[in-house]
């Protein structure tokens, strides 16, 4: 199943920066996540 969308394609998400996560000893990076559903959630304060 094909979605179209009318967003832009910006090209390819830049990589994570090696900072600690949870749950995890190593850093993750975008190439170890290829292909697996992920939940990123994000928080601000104002």
């Amino acid at each position: 199943m094909t979605v179209k969308s009318n967003l832009p394609d910006l090209g390819p998400a830049a990589d994570f920066n090696s900072q600690p996560w949870i749950n995890t000893d190593v850093p993750l990076t975008l190439s170890a996540l290829r292909g697996k559903v992920i939940l990123v959630e994000f928080w601000t304060f104002g």
